[in-house]
C-alpha cells in the first residue's frame, strides 16, 4: 500500500506541474542555457530576412512575428548544440553556454526548445505548418551532420558537396521562415533558388570572416576554424587547387590553438589565392541574388 500511495503522491505532483504558473517556475530552471545565449546582441539576420521577404508575402503581422520567434529560437537552440559539437570557446564574445552551465544542461535546454518551437509551430494553426518544420529541421541536421563527418574523419569535400550541405544546414531555416509564411501568404513563388544563394552567401561569408576579420578575433578565438578542424570554403580551395603541397592540410589535421601557426596558414591561404577566390565567389553569388530579386 505504501508504494501505490508514493505512486498516486508523485501522479498528484505531475499533475500540478502541468500547471503553466508551476510549469514557467521550472522552464526558468531547464532554459537558463537557453537564455544566457539569447540575452548576448546577435545579428538578427533571419529575422530581418524574413521582415524583408513580407514585402512580397505580406503576411499579417501577427503571424509574421509568430514565425519569426519560432525560426530565432531554433537558432539559438542549434548555437547551443554547434558551440558543444565545435569545442568552442567563445560564442559572441563571452563564454559559451556549456561551459558556464555543463554539457548535459545545455543539450536538453536545447532540445527542449526544438518541442517548444514545434508547439508554437501548431499554435501557427495551419495543416501543413509541422510537415514544413519536420522537413527543414530535417535538412539541417543532414547539412550539419555531413560537415561534422568531413571534419571528424578528416574527408576534404568537394566544392559542390560543400555547397549542397550549406544550403541544407544554413538555408535550412532561411527556408523553414519563407515556407511558414507562404502557409499564409496568396503569394506561392518558388523562393527555393534565392534562399539556397542567400544561404551560400552567408555561410561563405561567414568562413572568409572566420580567418580574416579581427572582429572574429573578438567575438572568438583567433581563427576557430582552424583548431575546429573545419573545411570552410577557402580552406577547401587550398586543399583543392594545391594536391601536392599538404602544408594546410597538415596545420587542419593538428587543431592547433598556436597563434603563430595560425597565422601562418593564413598566410597559406592568402598565397594559394583561396581568400581571392572566395572574394569572387562572394561577389558572384551578390550579383546572382541582386539578378533574383529583380525577377519578383
Amino acid at each position: 500500500m505504501p508504494v501505490m500511495n508514493n505512486m498516486e503522491e508523485l501522479c498528484s505532483i505531475l499533475a500540478k506541474t502541468r500547471d503553466p504558473s508551476a510549469q514557467k517556475e521550472q522552464d526558468e530552471i531547464l532554459l537558463q542555457p537557453f537564455a544566457y545565449i539569447q540575452q548576448i546582441p546577435g545579428k538578427q539576420f533571419r529575422s530581418e530576412l524574413a521582415l524583408a521577404f513580407n514585402h512580397w508575402l505580406n503576411i499579417p503581422a501577427e503571424k509574421l512575428h509568430q514565425i519569426g520567434e519560432i525560426v530565432q529560437m531554433l537558432h539559438n537552440s542549434s548555437l547551443l548544440i554547434d558551440d558543444i559539437e565545435d569545442n568552442s570557446i567563445l560564442r559572441r564574445g563571452v563564454p559559451v553556454a556549456h561551459s558556464i552551465y555543463g554539457v548535459p544542461s545545455t543539450i536538453n535546454a536545447a532540445n527542449y526548445v526544438l518541442f517548444l518551437s514545434l508547439q508554437k509551430v501548431q499554435q501557427l494553426g495551419h495543416p501543413e505548418a509541422t510537415n514544413v518544420y519536420t522537413e527543414q529541421l530535417l535538412e539541417l541536421h543532414r547539412g550539419q551532420g555531413m560537415e561534422i563527418y568531413w571534419r571528424d574523419n578528416f574527408t576534404c569535400p568537394s566544392e559542390s558537396d560543400y555547397k549542397l550541405m550549406t544550403i541544407r544546414k544554413t538555408g535550412g531555416l532561411f527556408m523553414l521562415a519563407i515556407r511558414l509564411m507562404q502557409l499564409f501568404s496568396e503569394n506561392k513563388e518558388d523562393f527555393t533558388k534565392l534562399t539556397a544563394i542567400l544561404g551560400l552567401y552567408f555561410q561563405i561569408r561567414d568562413d572568409y570572416c572566420n580567418l580574416s576579420l579581427k572582429e572574429y578575433t573578438q567575438n572568438k578565438s583567433f581563427a576557430e576554424d582552424l583548431t575546429e578542424g573545419k573545411f570552410g570554403f577557402p580552406v577547401i580551395h587550398a586543399v583543392r587547387s594545391q594536391k601536392h603541397d599538404k602544408q594546410v592540410l597538415h596545420i587542419l589535421r593538428q587543431r592547433t590553438q598556436d597563434i603563430e601557426v595560425k597565422k601562418y596558414c593564413i598566410g597559406l591561404l592568402e598565397k594559394l589565392g583561396s581568400f581571392q577566390y572566395t572574394r569572387e565567389v562572394l561577389e558572384s553569388l551578390d550579383t546572382e541574388a541582386r539578378a533574383e530579386v529583380i525577377v519578383y
